[in-house]
């Protein structure tokens, strides 16, 4: 039995949109927690555990406002953690040094212009994007909410492994490969023939 214990902590629209495959990417800066502030990539398969804290309305872009509500009515109850889709990110991180970069991604996101530009600005310029391959778990899982769970990081141990047998790629193979072939052609152009 294939099983995980980690999670991911990223906006509920952000994982919203990553399970219903409107994209593939989580622009990233790190979390307060963890180490100067620096995200890095701690595991390669993970939950993806939506959090409603620091989530904005104008943080995303126009057309995702629906998505961000119905995002937000599907919230399980007040101290309950909703975990139905992991994410492998076997492909390695790109770290963005310039922000016209990051926002030639406008198109492969939900996050506005300015939240990208506050992302990228915040401490120190710069910004990592992680390309993630999503799947719709078999069954839903709801875990309480603890104190530990809490706090600005990416990163967290769950209380329990979880099983993710059975689990559907949200994605196509030929859909997930477009999405990194236009990173590719986007942030790597002289690599490109």
């Amino acid at each position: 039995m294939s099983v995980l214990r980690h999670a991911f902590k990223e906006w509920a629209v952000v994982c919203k949109a990553l399970a219903d495959g409107r994209q593939a990417i989580v622009l990233r800066k790190g979390g307060i927690a963890e180490d100067a502030g620096e995200f890095w990539l701690e595991h390669t398969r993970f939950w993806l555990y939506p959090t409603y804290v620091h989530q904005q309305r104008d943080g995303v872009a126009p057309d995702v406002l629906p998505l961000l509500e119905q995002a937000l009515a599907e919230r399980p109850p007040q101290g309950t953690i909703r975990l139905t889709h992991f994410a492998e990110a076997d492909s390695g991180v790109y770290h963005l040094h310039n922000l016209p970069a990051a926002l030639l991604l406008g198109g492969m996101h939900c996050l506005a212009a300015a939240t990208v530009n506050a992302r990228f600005q915040y401490k120190r310029p710069g910004l990592f994007v992680l390309p993630v391959r999503v799947y719709k778990a078999a069954q839903a899982f709801d875990l309480p909410e603890t104190s530990y769970y809490a706090g600005c990081r990416s990163w967290v141990e769950l209380e329990r492994e979880l099983p993710t047998d059975g689990a559907t790629p949200v994605l196509t193979d030929e859909a997930y490969r477009e999405v990194r072939l236009r990173l590719d052609r986007l942030l790597r152009p002289t690599a490109m023939t």
